[in-house]
């Protein structure tokens, strides 16, 4: 089967972007795989639509694109602009293919308007509806790929999503704090005394350790919840969980990290753990 550009372009925007993704597409049939990356670019080009930008009105702009988008507004009988983007034509087809819910898509772009605002993270359950809008959804899509979908695999993909977002939340602290961003819950922070300033002064301490200790503790649990499930999900559903295996190493390495200096495993690293969890049969993280 010959490599379209389309389908090159989005491989390596996801090798570039988000290479724990790009490495478990390694692990599937190439079928598969050109539907996981064409959901992995685009979600590539919504969630960094905060890099591209300096006011939230020019990003704004960007996410409704992507919602006309899949809406059908901007595009031609199904292709106009996408014409022009190779990630929106992989796009439009994954979703074609494999019947992709476009509710699904359109709340993973309504979740990301707030990157592109200040305002903090109110409290841990609006985090959590934000992980089950973005992380959570791209284990469901990439189990719909692969050719399942069932109450059991959404479940376990909020579990597991929520797990992976709480974990990036901790990741991206200091790029967060730079851009004066709080992802982490502003209950938490009030019951532990953390105040905004001190982390965008990039201040450790007790204080914001105690909300990391809180959010690990979280992450742990939804993950571990996630990992229970998967051997009564179907063979294969559960490689769409592959990316779990990292965010289980990930986790082990946030226990001793700096906040502000956190851990960021090798390509190496990722190729090797992603590999071991693909080779046990059944699957497991």
């Amino acid at each position: 089967m010959s490599v379209s550009t389309d389908e090159t372009f989005c491989a390596d925007l996801v090798r570039t972007r988000d290479f724990v993704a790009y490495a478990a597409s390694l692990f599937v049939p190439p079928p598969v795989r050109r539907g996981w990356l064409a959901v992995a670019a685009f979600n590539a080009e919504v969630a960094h639509v905060r890099d591209h930008v300096s006011q939230p009105l020019p990003g704004e702009i960007r996410l409704q694109w992507w919602r006309d988008l899949l809406s059908g507004e901007g595009r031609d009988g199904g292709r106009g602009d996408a014409q022009a983007s190779p990630v929106a034509a992989e796009l439009l087809r994954a979703v074609a293919e494999h019947g992709l819910p476009v509710e699904t898509l359109v709340r993973l772009i309504d979740a990301h308007v707030f990157d592109v605002y200040d305002d903090p993270m109110p409290d841990i359950a609006a985090l959590e509806a934000h992980c089950r809008d973005t992380a959570a959804a791209l284990y469901a899509l990439r189990a719909r790929i692969a050719g399942t979908s069932s109450g059991d695999v959404t479940r376990a993909a909020e579990h597991a999503g929520i797990a992976d977002g709480l974990v990036d939340a901790m990741l991206l602290l200091p790029r967060h704090a730079a851009r004066h961003q709080l992802y982490l819950p502003g209950d938490l922070m009030a019951v532990h005394n953390v105040a905004a300033d001190a982390v965008f002064r990039r201040e450790a301490g007790a204080p914001l350790n105690a909300v990391l200790a809180h959010l690990r503790g979280e992450a742990r649990t939804q993950m571990d919840a996630a990992l229970a499930m998967l051997g009564d999900l179907p063979l294969p559903a559960r490689a769409s969980f592959l990316p779990l295996a990292m965010t289980r190493r990930t986790l082990r390495l946030l226990e001793s990290a700096d906040p502000f200096a956190p851990p960021l495993p090798s390509r190496l690293a990722t190729l090797w753990t992603l590999w071991r969890a693909a080779s046990r049969k059944p699957f497991k993280a």
